[in-house]
């Protein structure tokens, strides 16, 4: 088996099978990551967790150190990486509580440190990002899917946005035009780090809510804390699975 992390938030660590092991701090080039790493036992295999947004949720988005995060799980010796992100879902087929593995993202973020080839006396890296996920990961996501009580999208194109705020109607209309089918904050650089660092990596996306203009009203938090209570709980069934896979 290959040393696989997961990339999300603290309630990951709230399987039924997992055994924490350990944690440990890890110091990277790019400075700390946004928190210790966890590693544990999950139904009889080796994982690591990385909490993207720090033990109490405290990193927003574009403040997120993805460099040293990815980093970090490089330097342990993790070689495949499910990231699990919260998304507006767009498309019709992407209604709240639902998951889905995207094949395909488009960038819309700005300012953020997206490279580890960035100069200097480093070589200029052009890496190949036609397809930006592991065909093969997600594959095995897919496939743990298979017998479970609600249904996960195979397909979908993810706009990551800035943030931290939500988008206007109209930002999501004009994504809704370029193809998206999700919008969330933190998929990029996340993404292409990993494949500067030649980690397989993929994207496990819970809808938490309709984007904006979706539907009628405005999006409260109130509704998305309820509606990712489940669409979490579906997640960790999925993963507890797809360790067994890869």
């Amino acid at each position: 088996m290959r040393k696989i992390a997961f990339i999300g938030g603290t309630g990951l660590t709230s399987m039924a099978n997992l055994e924490i092991i350990r944690r440990q701090s890890i110091e990277t080039p790019y400075g700390m990551p946004s928190s210790e790493l966890t590693f544990g036992h999950l139904a009889g295999h080796d994982v690591v967790f990385l909490s993207r947004h720090g033990d109490n949720h405290t990193i927003p988005p574009h403040r997120v150190n993805y460099r040293a995060n990815l980093w970090a799980l490089h330097s342990v010796g993790v070689e495949q990486i499910i990231a699990v992100a919260a998304v507006g879902g767009i498309s019709a087929a992407m209604g709240p509580a639902q998951l889905a593995i995207p094949d395909q993202i488009i960038d819309y973020t700005h300012s953020r440190e997206a490279t580890f080839h960035d100069g200097g006396d480093q070589p200029v890296i052009h890496v190949d990002f036609s397809y930006p996920y592991s065909q093969t990961l997600r594959q095995k996501l897919l496939e743990a899917a298979q017998g479970l009580d609600f249904s996960v999208e195979a397909n979908g194109t993810y706009g990551a946005t800035q943030g931290p705020r939500l988008e206007s109607a109209a930002e999501i209309t004009r994504m809704k035009q370029d193809g998206c089918d999700l919008v969330g904050m933190t998929g990029m650089p996340e993404a292409v780090l990993a494949r500067e660092l030649e980690l397989e990596y993929t994207c496990c996306a819970v809808v938490a809510n309709w984007a904006a203009g979706c539907t009628e009203g405005i999006i409260t938090m109130a509704e998305i804390e309820q509606t990712l209570e489940l669409g979490m709980q579906r997640v960790r069934l999925l993963l507890e699975r797809v360790v067994v896979l890869v």
